[in-house]
Parts: structure tokens; C-alpha cells; sequence
């Protein structure tokens, strides 16, 4: 089994939990040299996140830059032209699930069809709240939300969707995604979240699990799958460890993975033997220059040695 690899974009979000310092002063030009050079790579993907608004008590933790998922991957999908496109996640729930099919499917269909539209619940209340959506029955929401995406971004010209929190028939909605089945990946690592994915999911992205976690958290998918006659196949991700390939020469933090290109590869292959088929890795770097140095080597040097 190969693992496959993809990156949450930087700039794009800028969170003090994992920004750099660089990326301050980083603007659209250098999303494109990263997208492009991701692409050069060889990644599978490349991920935006969502957040519409933050409020000032989060604002100096969470930072206000959260760059729109939809935009930012239609600019890039513009400069690429086979890395897949991840939304890392849409807070779905926050749009009727009509307004978030026109958008990603669009999006879909100008992209050649490399769409992988991931999904979560959310968890800033402010940003619910002002958006007249309920905060406390987002799970809830979320679970008919992709049941309503599944139709809206399926072949139908006129989608049709009779649940409790969205009702919809009898409206057209072209250009249909280029894919006739658009990938679904749901995020979170809550016990809801797990079900969620297992039992509603093509892919299930983990939120901040620890390797010694991740075992525990596959085989109850695997299990609610069986429980329930999913026989569907499920692509199960994981967050890698920060990484620096080679030797620093800098304090790159005690967490992040460094050193020879093999030794990395040996690290990171563990999570194939748990069986996670792709890994989300993030490097840490002091400019531009020095991530796109970064991203060239590891998938010249140690994206190969994954396989």
C-alpha cells in the first residue's frame, strides 16, 4: 500500500499553533510559488481551512487571516493542474448546503475535476451565532449537510433533499462537479466525529491525534463500518509531526521530525502499518525560499521512499 502525501497550505490561515514567522508579510504571490512548487513535488494535495469571521477573544491565538477555501483554491487550481484541492475543512454547516454545492462544484468543474471537499462541524460559537445558524445542534446539522451534499454534488441537474433542517427540489444548478463522485472527508476526532466519518465519509481527516492515538481511532472506524454494512472503502489521513529534512542548523522545536531523507521515511512509514493512506505534513521554515527548499526535498528524497 503507498502512502500518499499532502500539505496544509501556510499564509492562508495563520494560527499562532503552528504559523511562521515569515508569513506575516506573505501575500498571493507566494501561495502560487508553494502551489506550484507542491505540485513539483508530487504532493496529492493541497488544503485551505474556513473560518468567516473570529471574534477578539480567540483573535491573539487563532489570528484573524483565514483566507476563504473556495477562492483560494480556484486562484491556485488556475496555476496548477494535477495536485487535488482539499477543503481543510468547510464548516458546512455555516451555508446552506445548496450555496456550498454551486460553490465547490464549480469549483470542481473549473479544476478538471480535483476536488476533495472536506467537512467539520466548527467550533468558534461567535461565528455561528452571527450567522443565524445553531451552534449547539451543529453535529446535527452537519450529518444532514452531507447527506444534502451527497445529492447536490451528485449527476443530478435537479437535486432533491427532504430533511429536518433543509428541504430542497425542483432548482437547477450547472456546471455539475467534473467528478462523478466528488470525495467527502470529514474531519474531527471526537467520538461523533469518528462516527461521523465512518458511518457518512469517503476519507476521514483526524484533528491533532497523537500516533499512539491513531491506532485506537482506525480500528473503530473499521468496526462501526462492519457494524453497519459499509463496505465502501475509506481513505483514512493522518496529521504528521512538524519536519525539516536534513539537519537545521536551527531550533526547529522538539516535536518536529528531522534529519536524512531515510530516516524520516522510516518515521513516517509507521503510519502506513497503522493503516492510514495519507499523511498531511507541514514543514518548518524561516522564508519561502527555505519551504520551497523544503517541499523540493521531500518529495525528490523522501516522498519515494513512502511507497
Amino acid at each position: 500500500m503507498s502512502l500518499a502525501y499532502g500539505i496544509q497550505l501556510p499564509v492562508q490561515s495563520q494560527s499562532t499553533l503552528y504559523t511562521e514567522g515569515w508569513e506575516a508579510a506573505a501575500g498571493p504571490a507566494d501561495l502560487v510559488e508553494i502551489a506550484r512548487a507542491v505540485e513539483r513535488a508530487g504532493f496529492d494535495y493541497l488544503a485551505a481551512c474556513d473560518h468567516v469571521g473570529v471574534p477578539r477573544r480567540l483573535a491573539p491565538a487563532m489570528s484573524t487571516v483565514w483566507y476563504d477555501p473556495v477562492a483560494t483554491l480556484a486562484h491556485l487550481a488556475a496555476v496548477t493542474r494535477r495536485v487535488r484541492l482539499l477543503s481543510h475543512v468547510a464548516v458546512v454547516g455555516l451555508r446552506h448546503p445548496l450555496l456550498t454545492a454551486k460553490q465547490y462544484a464549480t469549483l470542481d468543474h473549473l479544476s478538471g475535476g480535483r476536488l476533495v471537499l472536506g467537512v467539520g462541524a466548527g467550533h468558534v460559537r461567535e461565528e455561528f451565532e452571527a450567522l443565524g445558524v445553531d451552534f449547539e445542534r451543529r453535529g446535527a446539522v452537519l450529518d444532514e449537510a452531507i447527506d444534502a451534499l451527497r445529492a447536490a454534488l451528485g449527476p443530478e441537474e435537479f437535486p432533491e433533499h427532504h430533511g429536518t433542517f433543509y428541504d430542497f427540489a425542483g432548482l437547477g444548478q450547472r456546471p455539475r462537479p467534473a467528478q462523478p463522485h466528488v470525495p467527502l472527508w470529514v474531519g474531527g476526532s471526537s467520538p461523533a466525529a469518528v462516527r461521523r466519518a465512518a458511518l457518512r465519509g469517503d476519507g476521514w481527516l483526524p484533528q491533532g491525534d497523537p500516533r499512539d492515538r491513531l491506532p485506537g481511532q482506525i480500528e473503530r472506524l473499521r468496526r462501526l463500518r462492519e457494524e453497519h454494512g459499509v463496505e465502501a472503502p475509506l481513505t483514512v489521513g493522518a496529521i504528521a509531526e512538524p519536519l525539516y529534512v536534513g539537519h537545521a542548523g536551527w531550533d526547529v522545536g522538539r516535536r518536529t521530525l528531522t534529519g536524512p531523507p531515510e530516516g524520516l521515511a522510516e518515521s513516517l512509514r509507521a503510519y502506513r502499518a497503522m493503516g492510514v493512506h495519507q499523511i498531511q505534513v507541514r514543514f518548518r521554515s524561516r522564508s519561502r525560499a527555505e519551504l520551497l527548499d523544503q517541499i523540493a526535498a521531500f518529495g525528490a528524497e523522501v516522498g519515494p521512499r513512502l511507497h
